[in-house]
């Protein structure tokens, strides 16, 4: 049984451990405001240039010069995974189920070479002690996205597969539904699919619709990154804001437990004593 030192010392630290879960809880909520306003503000972009990019698809499918790089459809040989994970832990199966996510694909296309480019360090750590084929590594960008970095990497991605060094590009991030729900998205944008099929809606164009799509489709790619790396961004908060909390609720429960135990503890060897004290009082007598 241990003593009554030991468990006081556990208790007092099982509460220094809930104090930090719960700083990290507040911090995580904070964040998560700034990311989820984020994410809200970008989704009405993103759907209206994926709308507009259609238009102009439509509006130019009768014309033979719609021809585009990131257009070219071609057998998938070579293809380039875009992993978004996040840089740290302490957010529940956020990061792993990301990786076995990234593990699936990798075994669903194990006859294909892939290409990872890995944005976050848990994504980056994993896969570089397994020896996968990364193209490029980005650390610090997930809590802190901006569209500049952003639209580097997708221009580079636009070039490689431009060059034909990539035939596709997936993307596998975690898009953010609400505090409690997180959704695995493996989505592909290279190379875009626009419907043309429809009623195309007749716009008074500045420049031929080609030119006009030739200009929009790699912002599409940017705007895809972008909005991928906010969702993710936004769902690993949440994550971590969720974990915290649990981890703070277990920690008062074993608080509770342990302080139960000390209590039993403590009256059986007052208990213990006052029967050697009656003993020792009945031996005199």
């Amino acid at each position: 049984m241990p003593s009554l030192i030991d468990i006081r010392r556990r208790i007092r630290s099982v509460k220094s451990t809930q104090q930090i879960t719960r700083a990290m809880k507040l911090v995580s909520s904070a964040k998560l405001r700034r990311a989820q306003d984020r994410v809200v503000s970008a989704r009405p972009y993103s759907a209206i240039l994926a709308k507009m990019l259609a238009d102009v698809a439509r509006a130019s499918r009768t014309d033979e010069r719609l021809t585009h790089p990131l257009l070219a459809e071609r057998p998938e040989q070579r293809i380039q995974l875009i992993l978004i994970t996040a840089d740290r832990g302490l957010a529940g199966a956020f990061n792993s189920n990301l990786i076995k996510a990234a593990q699936q694909f990798l075994s669903e296309h194990a006859g294909v070479p892939v290409e990872m480019e890995t944005i976050g360090r848990k994504g980056r750590d994993f896969f570089r002690k397994r020896t996968a084929a990364i193209s490029g590594e980005h650390t610090g960008l997930t809590e802190k996205v901006t569209y500049p970095y952003a639209a580097g990497i997708a221009g580079k991605i636009v070039e490689r597969f431009a060059e034909g060094e990539i035939d596709a590009v997936y993307l596998l991030y975690n898009e953010f539904k609400s505090i409690m729900t997180q959704r695995l998205v493996v989505s592909r944008i290279l190379p875009v699919s626009v419907p043309i099929e429809g009623d195309a809606i007749e716009f008074i164009y500045e420049q031929p619709p080609a030119e006009l799509l030739a200009t929009l489709l790699p912002r599409y790619v940017e705007i895809a990154l972008y909005h991928a790396l906010l969702e993710s961004g936004a769902a690993q908060q949440a994550a971590r804001m969720t974990a915290m909390d649990a981890a703070t609720t277990n920690a008062a429960d074993m608080i509770e437990r342990l302080t139960l135990y000390m209590n039993r503890v403590r009256q059986a060897s007052i208990t213990r004593e006052i029967i050697e004290v009656v003993s020792g009082a009945a031996g005199v007598e």
